[in-house]
């Protein structure tokens, strides 16, 4: 979130109070409260009464906060806070613990004045929600007396789904953005001298070059199961026939990464903190894929690119020689400060409606714990293979945002290997929209298609909706024969 977004916010009707994470920030930065009310040109009894909610932040006070200190204005307007909010809420929905009598007020109190509690409920909770799953996972395999258990490899998968969690956690408190892999990037590119039409001859040159190792494209009765294979050893990287070029390029550049930038990545990995080794390989995974995607799309040329076209993903495809997928998720990176392109949400869902991938901007809440709304367009891209289908979207709390959906085809490992698809979301705040070429159908000052979803069926209220499997957990189930 952008300065001016933040000021607009301000602006509007969302008053924002953001007394306890402003007396934070005071505090990280060592100053009393007589010295920032200084550096901001307001009185220490105004910001004061701003500290303790009584009065909320202005425009043009987030705007002098922006100029005279250094610091992420997105925490102040309420992005994580309100994805904290968002997370509790659906926490509190639980059978188990719906009976405490927290109003959705509570919950705003204490993400805001105690941000490291609320995280460490919403950790407990995942815990719990794993344990209770691999617990049922154990005993679905218990057939008899006599059964084995396979704890080992049960145990494997319990930490690795929280490792899942906790590097989409991470990725989503940078906002899916890091500088330092942009610059790492933009130094190789700068080397190769980047054309798309040449990339690939010149990353497997460099690569020889530099570290001597060779790539070969191998069968995919040698590869099976795998897309690339690095042997140290022999200095060989080894990638599938099955994947396409783009992704060949992709592989080529994370191998770069990993044997040239590992202490630009640890770097950011200590920022996770005490985490598990199995969190720290997946954000060292994670980061190097960020540095593929940033050498296959340099992030000036690109942002420039997609402004100009005004974001049409096809043609974005052409110009970089990239995916589909790879130009969605690219497109969420956008947030460089001074240089940010519209602030883009993602989601990748199977058929069966499992969501593999989420990033979220914007201000848009994924539901941690269950899968999307139906009534999102990103379900309905099934029945539209290859074609990208739009719709506007309007959240309980009445914020709408743009939506687009298309498939995408997983690798294709010949004809006796049945190919995946998923279905590719994206989207944008609603005052975002005009500057997709997606939305010109669309009179975005006067709309009158907007589709109302939720977090999930059981954290929705809305009613009458054909839609629902669950019913609300803040309700009673009424049970009529008659009716």
């Amino acid at each position: 979130m952008n300065v001016n977004r933040v000021a607009a916010k301000a602006e509007t009707n969302q008053k924002i109070f953001a007394g306890p994470r402003l007396r934070r920030l005071r505090r990280d930065l060592g100053l009393a409260q007589v010295e920032m009310a200084q550096g901001l040109g307001i009185s220490p009894s105004y910001l004061n009464l701003v500290e303790r909610n009584q009065r909320p932040l202005s425009a043009q006070l987030l705007l002098k906060l922006a100029q005279t200190y250094d610091v992420d204005l997105r925490g102040l307007a309420g992005d994580e806070t309100g994805r904290t909010v968002s997370d509790l809420n659906e926490i509190f929905s639980d059978p188990l613990l719906e009976n405490t009598g927290l109003s959705s007020q509570d919950l705003i109190e204490l993400s805001a004045s105690n941000p490291a509690v609320a995280q460490a409920l919403i950790a407990l909770y995942r815990a719990y929600r794993l344990t209770a799953e691999r617990a049922a996972n154990m005993a679905e395999k218990m057939t008899d007396w006599g059964a084995t258990s396979s704890g080992g490899s049960e145990a494997k998968g319990w930490y690795a789904a929280e490792a899942v969690e906790e590097v989409r956690d991470f990725f989503v408190r940078h906002n899916n953005h890091f500088a330092e892999m942009e610059t790492a990037a933009e130094q190789l590119c700068a080397q190769l001298q980047h054309k798309p039409d040449t990339l690939n001859a010149n990353l497997r040159s460099y690569l020889k070059a530099t570290h001597n190792i060779s790539v070969q494209v191998m069968p995919v009765e040698f590869m099976q199961q795998l897309v690339r294979r690095f042997d140290r050893h022999s200095g060989r990287l080894f990638l599938s026939e099955a994947l396409p070029w783009p992704a060949r390029n992709f592989q080529i550049a994370y191998q770069i990464c990993l044997m040239e930038y590992g202490t630009v990545i640890e770097s950011i990995v200590a920022r996770a903190g005490n985490v598990a080794i199995e969190t720290r390989r997946m954000l060292r995974i994670g980061l190097a894929n960020y540095f593929a995607g940033a050498v296959l799309m340099p992030y000036a040329n690109f942002l420039q690119t997609a402004e100009r076209v005004r974001y049409d993903i096809d043609l974005l495809c052409q110009r970089f020689d990239a995916t589909f997928e790879q130009v969605c998720h690219r497109l969420t990176s956008l947030q460089r400060p001074g240089a940010q392109g519209v602030a883009f949400f993602f989601i990748r869902v199977d058929p069966a409606g499992n969501i593999s991938k989420r990033l979220s901007a914007g201000g848009f809440h994924f539901a941690r714990f269950g899968g999307a709304c139906p009534r999102w367009n990103v379900h309905e891209a099934f029945r539209n293979p290859g074609k990208i289908i739009t719709q506007v979207i309007e959240m309980p709390d009445k914020t709408a945002y743009f939506s687009m959906a298309r498939t995408a085809d997983g690798l294709s490992a010949g004809h006796q290997a049945p190919q995946p698809q998923y279905a590719i979301g994206l989207g944008c705040e609603i005052s975002n929209a005009h500057r997709l070429t997606y939305a010109d159908g669309y009179n975005l000052d006067s709309l009158k298609r907007v589709t109302p979803v939720g977090l999930t069926c059981r954290l929705c209220e809305r009613q009458g909706c054909s839609h629902r499997a669950f019913p609300p957990l803040s309700r009673n189930l009424i049970v009529d024969e008659n009716l």
